[in-house]
Parts: C-alpha cells; structure tokens; sequence
C-alpha cells in the first residue's frame, strides 16, 4: 500500500469550520484530541455489546483497536473508520450459546467459532468485490435500500437507552439533560469545543449529574472507588472459540448485514467528503471480514465499520483517517488497562444513554442523507413501500424463527429490503 502521506492542514481551517478531508490531517495534538472522541464515540455501543452476550469488554475494546488498524491497513489508509463490536451479532450469540445473562458467558467457544465462520464469509464476499466490482451488490442494494437499512441500524437501537440505561424517573431526566448538552454544545459554541461535541457534552452531564446526586442526594451517587481500586496495567479475559456447525450456521449469514452496514457506511462517508470511496468497497469488507476473524479468535465480538464514528465525522467534519489510526492505538492501550475499563464504568448510566440518543439518532439521520443526496424518489411506490416497510421491521424488531434459528429486526430488516426491492423493481 506503500507509505501514507497525509497533508496537513493548519488549526485555522479547524476554527474556520472548514472540512478536512481523509487524506488530510490536522497537527497531532489536535488529532489526538479528536482520536479521543472517536474512542468515546464507539464506546457505548462497543462496551455495551460484550456486555449484553457475555464477553470481556476490555477484550472487546482491545480487538476494536486491532481491527480498525487492519482496516485502516486493508484500506490503504483511505477510508476513515472505526471497526467496533458489531449488534447485528447479539441475537445469533445469545441463541447459539444459550446465554441467559448477566456475567461472564460459560459457552463462550461456540459463540467465537461461529463469529469466525461469518468474518471468513464477509472476507470471501469482499474478495468477490475485489475482482467483479460492486456493481452486483448496487443492484441488490441501491439507496433506498442502503439508506433503509442505515437508518433502521440506529432505530432499531433506540430502545436499549430508553428502555435499558433510565431504571428511575431521574435517570430518565438526566439523559433529557445530556443530550440536551449535547445539542448545545452543537450549536452554541465553535471551533475545537464545537468539533469535540459528543465528549464535551458527557463531560458537563457527569458533571451536573455528579452535582445533583453527591451533592443534593437526587440519585445514585457518583462512585469513584472502582477506578481508585483499579490497576493500570492487567490481561483482559482472552477465550478461545470452539468449532460447532450448528453454531457456526447460525451466526455467519450475519455477514450479508455486515456487508449492507459497511456499503452503507462508505457511501455515507462518499456523500459527506464528495470522495467517491467506491473503489475500495472489497478491500473495506476484507478488513472488517479479516478483523471480525482475529477478534473471533481471541475472545472478542465480531465488528462492523461504526456508525457512531460516522455520527461525529458528519457533526465535526473531519474524515482524517489519521485520527483512526491514534484511536485504534489508543484502544488498544486500553484493552490492557483495567483502570479505563473502571473509569467507563463510572460514566452514570444515564449520561451514557443520553449519549447513546444523539449517537443512535445521528444512525438513523444518516441513512436518510443517502436518500437526500442520491435524490430518492418517492412519489416511486417501489421506493416509498421498499423505505416504510423496511423502517418499521427494523424499528419494531420484526423477528422470524427458522427452527431454532431466530432472525431479529436488523436482520429482517435487511434481507426484507434487499427482497422486496428485488421482487417490485421486476415491473421495471
């Protein structure tokens, strides 16, 4: 891929509001700050997946910092993102090892066996790219398709803030207040505080809801003991994958969602910087098809190009794959850090769904500036039913069971568009 050689750019275009594109930089320390961002954008959802099936999140966090470095090796440091663990997988994972939850899940194996068997499949699929061009999967997945199933990533994911990160009436109100933050941070200031908005607006939310708990005894309390108590340095819980047909039929057709999100993503990427990114779409689905494969192996969830990260480029307007590379590292340091993985867990609950509001509904958003940006026609039936249909199986979690295999919202959701749209678009 030989050397990468970024130009950078001076902190005035930064101030001006001005974009900076992928093959752009800003000085390290700037770029450093916004790697941070990054980190904490993926965050969320990258602890909260391991969480919900039973994995170790420092190794999930550990594994997303590899995979995005092979990403960002694969891609040729051309496609700014940030591989993070994958929701499309929790339904298949919890059914292939009948995990009941919470704590450490005893079947873990057959989980990873099957988490590799997809990451081998998405590679082979990128590879097929790689050599016939994605024109095929352009007529399986147009924009109104593409656009649908972004958009059905992030609705599909709003219930697990509402419903599972506000237990009491004042975490419910705390979460208003954070994304409340957030939005101010958005729109009332500039510069690098305005770029940094995701990180700023949780740090005034800790902040205030520190205040309203420790101070006036409002809720439950901030506590600090576990990061004190923490040590800087320790291995994560690594496992390793146990082979198992029936598990590994369950979990790889996840690849074709992978594939639809990371299509998805790239042309939101294409449509934000006016780079067309086309061209590395199969070396894109290597790298997460590759870095699923290594994170499998060693005990972490599968991964997928993160949405969030797209969130905070379209928000600052920075697409610099520089800041990929620091954030991948930095994950990577903290993996082997139980203290970071203390200090995350003394983020409250409802800041980080507050959070989670913004970062899901800026999914959501996303794909539908595909349908704007390629002018998706819907006074077309074919589009208007493919886009309704498609928003309300994914957002509803329309689930359907083949034997004991079961295919939640995000899945029917994808497979659903991508039929429907092949069965109408017959009359053309």
């Amino acid at each position: 891929m030989g050397m990468i050689h970024w130009t950078e750019k001076p902190t005035a275009t930064l101030t001006g509001g001005g974009v900076i594109g992928p093959d752009e930089r800003l000085p390290w320390g700037q770029t450093t700050v916004m790697g941070v961002q990054h980190l904490i954008a993926m965050f969320g959802a990258t602890v909260l997946a391991p969480i919900l099936m039973g994995f170790d999140p420092n190794v999930a966090i550990l594994m997303s910092g590899i995979g995005t470095l092979i990403f960002f090796v694969m891609t040729g440091g051309k496609v700014p993102s940030y591989l993070g663990s994958s929701f499309a997988f929790i339904g298949v994972v919890i059914a292939a090892s009948g995990y009941q939850g919470p704590g450490p899940n005893a079947n873990i194996g057959v989980a990873l066996g099957g988490i590799i068997a997809c990451g081998l499949l998405y590679t082979l699929i990128g590879a097929l790219v790689q050599v016939i061009g994605t024109g095929w999967i352009e007529r399986l997945m147009p924009p109104v398709v593409t656009g649908s199933v972004v958009a059905v990533i992030g609705l599909n994911l709003a219930g697990i803030p509402i419903k599972n990160m506000a237990p009491t009436n004042f975490d419910a109100w705390m979460q208003g207040i954070t994304f409340v933050s957030v939005a101010l941070v958005a729109v009332f200031t500039s510069g690098m505080v305005q770029r940094l908005l995701i990180l700023m607006g949780l740090i005034v939310a800790s902040v205030i809801y520190a205040l309203l708990t420790n101070g006036f005894g409002l809720g439950t309390p901030m506590d600090l003991s576990g990061i004190a108590s923490a040590a800087w340095f320790g291995l994560p819980n690594f496992a390793a994958p146990v082979f198992e047909a029936k598990a590994m039929s369950l979990i790889a057709p996840v690849a074709i969602i992978l594939v639809a999100e990371n299509l998805g993503h790239v042309k939101a990427v294409t449509a934000m910087t006016g780079k067309n990114l086309d061209r590395y779409l199969g070396r894109a689905f290597m790298g997460d098809g590759i870095a699923t494969m290594v994170a499998g192996s060693a005990g972490g969830t599968g991964v997928t190009t993160y949405a969030e990260n797209i969130g905070v480029m379209a928000a600052t307007k920075i697409y610099s794959t520089a800041i990929f590379l620091v954030a991948g590292c930095m994950a990577i340091l903290l993996g082997f850090s139980p203290k970071f993985g203390a200090l995350i867990q003394a983020i409250p609950l409802p800041v980080m769904g507050g959070v989670s509001i913004v970062v899901f509904g800026l999914i959501a958003i996303a794909g539908a500036k595909i349908w704007v940006d390629n002018k998706v026609d819907f006074s077309d039936n074919k589009n208007l039913l493919v886009a309704a249909i498609t928003l309300i199986l994914g957002t509803g979690d329309y689930t359907l069971k083949f034997g004991d295999f079961a295919f939640g919202g995000i899945g029917t959701a994808t497979f659903g568009a991508i039929g429907l749209y092949a069965l109408l678009n017959r009359r053309a």
